[in-house]
């Protein structure tokens, strides 16, 4: 397979005037991309990046964080996304680790930058995007000054390194950047005209942000595929919205708290999706009932769920349209991830022996595809835990496939509870505590305990104008579960802390209760 600069370079040469990206009010055909691209490579070079080097970008979705992107491939260097909601020390934590010597930020974050540049261990050039006026490079004065030659060398890269360098959400401890390769985007994106129904007449949405393993990958797919992607700025309702009834965009990808938002603002139901084919979405779980909301507010769309990580370079399973049927006789399939992409193999393994797991029984899932990682960035150790020696990724997270090869997911493994040598896994309790009428959302955690070694914890959020005991919680588990799996205690909140992707923060609510003490991490 060529590389993902090569692709670029023939997508340019068959179709240089059909718009490559559109951004806000900026649209970019093909050639000129492509042309942007050599531009951003050429200033890279003349700073001193080449081969193996990192280049660090903390901006909002935006034209430049796709030429970086693949201009910094084009020397053989690899970007680097960072999540801009993270406080300044871990945006400095990450630039530092990657040793980025190139530091490129949008508009909004110049104090961010302020507040780190004294900070950057191996950063040569700070540069800010629309930077006018500020004390640091401007990005348009600093690529234009760098003219690509009439005749630029070839695109080609080794397809085998790293093409890009995602730092993991860090919700258990420090993020690690996991590298991404030209050949693992290879394998992955091919899948989606398979499955995605792509055309020529195909719009693609990049909502999602671009430090997110879907936002970076469908802006890698809009090229793959010599589409045409609308990036949208951040992940706003509203504004998605708007951008896909004035594109007829076609295909998107959401994460499900956006889509609870989208039924939630008369804006969003006012706009026109009827362009919309497909929605992907995925990340974090969903409950039955945005679903089905989501599938009224867009009658005309096929939905399909989908199920990855960043260090297998998105999505490794799929939930077809077709099974998206309420009313029909596979509904108890809407609470899976669905079948494993044609490339990927999974396997459930007790997380203690990777031994496999009959069907039907919890475990950890393992999957082998030539989407998995090329390693975590400068961590030999981390890398040889998760990926074995006969190509298993060991994914981290709880679940177990039914009879038909189905993929349901249940938890991180590290959020697995062992009370009294009992397994428990915290989403088997969430089920039933959100099937209690005065739940509106809850968490379950495993907390220390004298005789046990640990025991469940219950978080509720009451829905609104419900009153119920502690007591009551606990006995209504008590009718639907085996009793050493039912909270021993249930604690009242006004929400439940999530990420930006809809997780739920368990690092947060475990942290107060297991101070001064190990727990072991499974």
């Amino acid at each position: 397979m060529p590389s993902l600069t090569q692709v670029l370079r023939e997508r340019a040469q068959r179709h240089p005037d059909r718009l490559a990206y559109i951004a806000g009010d900026v649209q970019i055909t093909y050639r000129d991309f492509d042309r942007r691209a050599d531009q951003v490579a050429a200033a890279l070079a003349a700073a001193g990046v080449g081969p193996g080097d990192r280049v660090a970008i903390l901006d909002k979705n935006s034209l430049e964080y796709a030429e970086l992107l693949f201009g910094a491939a084009r020397v053989g260097a690899a970007e680097v996304p960072i999540n801009y909601r993270l406080a300044p020390d871990e945006a400095a934590y990450i630039v530092n680790n990657a040793q980025a010597k190139i530091l490129v930020v949008g508009p909004e974050f110049v104090q961010v930058l302020d507040a780190v540049a004294g900070k950057l261990e191996h950063t040569t050039h700070l540069v800010v995007i629309g930077g006018s006026g500020h004390a640091y490079r401007d990005y348009a004065e600093w690529t234009g000054a760098h003219e690509p030659p009439a005749s630029p060398p070839d695109a080609d890269a080794d397809t085998a390194e790293v093409f890009v360098q995602l730092y993991s959400s860090g919700t258990t401890g420090l993020p690690k950047g996991v590298m991404l390769t030209h050949d693992n985007f290879n394998a992955v994106l091919p899948l989606s005209n398979e499955l995605w129904g792509i055309d020529d007449d195909t719009v693609m949405m990049v909502a999602m942000p671009m430090y997110h393993v879907a936002g970076c990958a469908l802006t890698v797919c809009t090229v793959f595929d010599g589409l045409t992607g609308v990036i949208v700025r951040e992940p706003d309702p509203v504004a998605i919205a708007r951008a896909i009834e004035r594109h007829r965009v076609t295909h998107v990808f959401l994460v499900p708290v956006l889509l609870q938002f989208m039924q939630l603002m008369p804006e969003v139901r006012e706009a026109d999706l009827s362009s919309l084919r497909l929605l992907l979405y995925g990340a974090s779980p969903i409950s039955e009932e945005v679903l089905r909301g989501a599938m009224q507010l867009l009658p005309g769309a096929g939905f399909m769920q989908v199920y990855g990580l960043t260090e297998t370079t998105g999505a490794i399973t799929y939930l077809p349209p077709e099974d998206h049927d309420p009313g029909g006789p596979n509904a108890h399939r809407l609470r899976s991830a669905g079948i494993p992409n044609p490339t990927c193999r999974l396997r459930i393994v007790d997380p203690a022996t990777l031994e496999e797991m009959p069907r039907g029984q919890v475990g950890e899932i393992l999957c082998q595809t030539p989407q998995n990682m090329k390693g975590y960035w400068g961590m030999p150790e981390a890398t040889t835990a998760a990926l074995l020696e006969d190509g298993w990724f060991r994914t981290g997270d709880a679940g177990y496939l039914d009879e038909d090869g189905y993929l349901y997911i249940h938890d991180r493994v590290k959020d697995m509870i062992i009370s009294g040598g009992e397994n428990i896994y915290p989403a088997e309790v969430e089920n039933v505590l959100m099937s209690h009428p005065g739940i509106a959302d809850c968490a379950v955690i495993g907390v220390p305990h004298e005789r046990w070694g640990e025991t469940p914890k219950a978080f509720v959020v009451p829905a609104e104008g419900a009153e119920f005991s502690e007591q009551e919680i606990i006995d209504y588990c008590r009718e639907r579960l085996a009793h050493f799996k039912c909270p021993t205690s249930v604690e009242r909140r006004d929400a439940i802390p999530r990420n930006p992707t809809g997780k739920i923060l368990k690092k947060d609510l475990r942290s107060p209760y297991w101070q001064g003490q190990d727990r072991a991490v499974h």
